[in-house]
């Protein structure tokens, strides 16, 4: 039994190893690191505490693993799974004062950075030495560097330069006992052992908190072409992102936006100056990018070949750093205004590319069964598309059973298309339910005992990945 409230002996051994300047337990604080950006969701920890280093953490792990007390790793709090909520109260630990970039290593292409550092930071610092980390998540300005590995974060790039994980080379990690160990090395190549490093990415703060990451990093790319391409059918814009691909360009991003998405971000973002004519459903967003610009123009020339066999309205070529600046947030800004629209439930869908228009058509077939509209955009380039479930006018008493089962018949579809259940919001709190829908007994069992053997008295970030019952 987990000892979720805390007592005031506990109290003191926190602030012994912190001091008192980094212990909290005033409603405020507790409440403002009690939610992260999922629906409407607060759990207060029973205290906040913010150590600054490793040999802090440890500590303070050795004293949860000690009095069984349980333990809730806390980023930026940018996640949309639930993944930084306190669901048992016991101790929120906030990793924001390990927040520095300590070394870029210009002669390996190599970074190490600790957890709090904001992600776009990171990306702005490596390009000043002419070097480039290629993950972009949309909540770049906000999200942190740590909380990327720990969900395995893509981006708009991913498509073309993968997901964080295939950029992280080490971790220093502290264990839910408080040990302290490095997963790995700082090689590119190295099958010595099992590889702990890429447990670790994606592991949703369950086996071990992140205090150090290394990172590889890319040459800069200097050059790129952004186009803006309105469909008239939202299905043909799915269907021609596996034909760019047939036609053997990579761009560096591909993005899907259904029509209510651009429209309700115009509204949310009323001096953007892009025109969208009645007809069309959907856009895609494409950029090529690299370091020759005749090569890339000539890309967007055998793209445009293959849009044009769709039934497409005048394609915009960001012609500025302005213009190109104005379409990505556009982009980056539909979570946003989905959420000042209405409220709402964001599902994090992946399937093959080709099965695109599938998935696409499907969802708006349970929609329609269940009574809900939905608002679809996502990085259709890897198959990735986030579904927002809007509530609308809905009775509270369907929003709360009709959409669930809608919910789960939307993974259904998806693992029936050869996908699964998020490409890269992660499991967390609010879709471990739906589990069994992707992993037989057998995975989940595997996975547990994987838990276990870091974690035997599971208290790191309990309540989060596995369902409640399997």
């Amino acid at each position: 039994m987990l000892a979720s409230k805390l007592s005031s002996e506990i109290l003191l051994k926190l602030e012994a190893i912190l001091g008192s300047t980094y212990v909290f337990t005033d409603d405020e604080t507790r409440n403002h690191y009690g939610h992260d950006e999922t629906e409407d969701y607060v759990f207060p920890p029973s205290v906040v505490v913010k150590p600054a280093n490793a040999q802090e953490i440890s500590e303070i792990m050795k004293l949860a693993n000690e009095y069984k007390i349980p333990v809730t790793p806390i980023g930026g709090r940018t996640g949309l799974s639930g993944g930084a909520l306190s669901l048992q109260q016991g101790i929120g630990l906030s990793t924001e004062r390990l927040n520095k970039i300590l070394n870029i290593d210009e002669f390996n292409l190599q970074v190490i950075v600790e957890p709090a550092v904001i992600t776009q930071v990171l990306r702005e610092a490596v390009a000043e030495k002419n070097l480039f980390y290629p993950p972009d998540p949309s909540s770049q300005g906000s999200c942190w560097i740590g909380g990327n590995v720990a969900e395995n974060a893509g981006g708009a790039r991913a498509v073309k330069y993968g997901v964080t994980k295939d950029y992280v080379l080490n971790l220093e990690v502290v264990l839910p006992n408080g040990e302290i160990i490095w997963t790995g090395a700082n090689t590119l190549k190295n099958t010595t052992g099992y590889n702990l490093t890429q447990l670790m990415v994606g592991s949703e703060g369950t086996l071990g908190i992140i205090t150090k990451i290394v990172m590889k990093l890319l040459p800069k790319v200097n050059h790129n072409v952004l186009m803006l391409v309105p469909f008239y059918k939202a299905n043909q814009a799915c269907e021609a992102v596996s034909a760019i691909f047939r036609a053997g360009i990579v761009p560096s991003a591909l993005e899907f936006m259904e029509r209510d998405a651009i429209d309700w971000t115009l509204k949310f973002i009323p001096n953007l100056n892009v025109q969208v004519k009645d007809e069309v459903q959907a856009h895609l967003l494409i950029e090529v990018d690299g370091n020759y610009p005749e090569i890339l123009f000539a890309e967007a020339e055998k793209i445009m070949t293959v849009v044009e066999q769709f039934e497409i309205d005048e394609v915009l070529f960001a012609d500025s750093e302005e213009q190109k600046n104005a379409l990505w947030k556009m982009r980056r800004s539909v979570a946003e205004a989905v959420k000042a629209n209405s409220i709402y439930k964001e599902e994090d869908t992946v399937v093959p590319r080709y099965e695109l228009p599938k998935l696409l058509a499907g969802i708006k077939e349970i929609g329609t069964k269940y009574g809900f509209k939905s608002v679809c955009y996502g990085h259709a380039g890897d198959g990735n598309l986030h579904v927002n479930i809007i509530k609308g006018e809905m009775t509270d008493e369907n929003w709360n059973t009709e959409v669930t089962k809608g919910i789960r018949e939307i993974f259904e579809l998806t693992v029936s298309l050869k996908g699964t259940l998020s490409g890269e919001h992660g499991i967390g709190f609010v879709q471990k339910n739906y589990m069994n829908i992707a992993f037989s007994k057998t995975h989940l069992e595997l996975m547990e005992r994987i838990k276990y053997v870091f974690d035997p008295n599971i208290i790191l970030n309990p309540g989060k990945i596995f369902p409640d019952n399997f």
